[in-house]
């Protein structure tokens, strides 16, 4: 289908159990006489295994790949043109690489843009990246969490690396894109600082400990601007003088 091993071994994986409806055609088939009877024990033992060992296979599933990714290698067809590069900036110079181009990533990016800063984007999301070419900025196709993707990025003259990508805790994998992209990065041989988004005090706290700068906390600092602002407006109103007073 034109996409790369990564992709297909864990969209595989997501798929690799038979499901419930397997045992209902089995039944089906052996009412009708199509099937013998003893195929319905296989069936049903088949089932169990890949729906039990199928949890474990998808919340896994990057360290799965780690392990099977030379093997599976001389399966991938040349070319993947539904992952192709949408740009080569490998050797541009980007002061900042923002990972996630979601609404904060778009807006700290068309903002630094404006001060005359040099941003590349970085997103899994065709759509988001048909945007931010909309909008005239620079960005790449390619997932955060795949450590060769990572490699052709120009990390070595950036001074900031920003991931707005949130950790889903009900997501398929266990994994924290967030944690990867620091880890990754830091493999890499990315020497700069780093900024990424947290919604708790326990995720700043596990950010802070892998080396973070800075946290951005998009409900907090929203809060604190609001309250910022509502106070100087209660300033200016106590401090205007009552018309007629001398």
């Amino acid at each position: 289908m034109g996409y790369g091993k990564r992709t297909g071994f864990l969209a595989g994986l997501t798929v690799a159990q038979i499901s419930e409806f397997s045992l209902i055609f089995i039944a089906m088939g052996i009412g009708l006489g199509h099937v013998p009877q003893d195929i319905l024990g296989l069936v049903t033992l088949v089932g169990i295994i890949t729906i039990a060992a199928s949890t474990y296979m998808i919340t896994y599933s990057h360290q799965l790949y780690s392990l099977f990714a030379p093997l599976i290698g001389m399966f991938e067809r040349s070319g993947v043109p539904r992952e192709a590069a949408t740009d080569d900036h490998t050797g541009d110079h980007y002061p900042v690489i923002i990972f996630g181009l979601g609404r904060l990533g778009t807006a700290i990016s068309m903002q630094l843009k404006d001060k005359g800063i040099k941003v590349l984007g970085v997103d899994f999301n065709p759509a988001a990246i048909k945007h931010w070419h909309h909008l005239g900025l620079d960005c790449n196709y390619g997932d955060a969490t795949d450590a060769e993707f990572i490699l052709e990025l120009p990390l070595k003259r950036a001074l900031w690396v920003v991931s707005t990508i949130p950790h889903l805790h009900t997501g398929l994998s266990s994994e924290d894109p967030r944690k990867t992209v620091v880890q990754l990065t830091r493999t890499a041989g990315y020497t700069g600082k780093l900024a990424a988004i947290s919604h708790s005090s326990v995720e700043t706290e596990e950010l802070n400990f892998l080396g973070v700068e800075l946290i951005l906390e998009p409900f907090q600092d929203t809060a604190d601007h609001a309250a910022n602002a509502l106070f100087e407006s209660f300033n200016v109103q106590i401090n205007k003088p009552v018309q007629g007073e001398s």
